[in-house]
């Protein structure tokens, strides 16, 4: 199975369905509300995933809730493999994504350069 293959696009979308679901079922406080998952890449042999998450607050918030979600892997990928029929169940892997704050810090200076353009 090659890495864009629509199988393998399929079991990402599959599973990043399913962690996002799961992710309200995990009771850890440390784990910020607006916690979402941007992105999922699980490997072609189905033994490793990369969770991109993006957590809207400070750095304090990112830091805790990454600590949180490494806490709760285990039950993440006990409940991932009652889910779905895989023939594997990838170990989860949780990366910080900021490209949405970025977004949002690159969508604010265009708004202030075209603000002044116009002054």
């Amino acid at each position: 199975m090659r890495k864009n293959s629509i199988k393998n696009m399929r079991i990402n979308n599959e599973v990043q369905r399913e962690l996002s679901s799961i992710i309200r079922d995990v009771k850890d406080p440390r784990i910020h509300p607006l916690t979402s998952i941007s992105a999922v890449e699980v490997a072609t042999d189905l033994k490793t995933c990369k969770v991109f998450i993006s957590v809207m607050g400070n750095d304090d918030d990112r830091k805790s809730t990454a600590a949180g979600l490494r806490s709760a892997e285990g039950f993440m990928r006990r409940e991932l493999a009652h889910r779905l029929n895989l023939r594997n169940t990838p170990e989860l892997r949780f990366i910080i994504d900021t490209s949405i704050e970025d977004a949002i810090a690159m969508i604010k200076k265009i708004d202030e350069v075209t603000s002044h353009n116009e002054d």
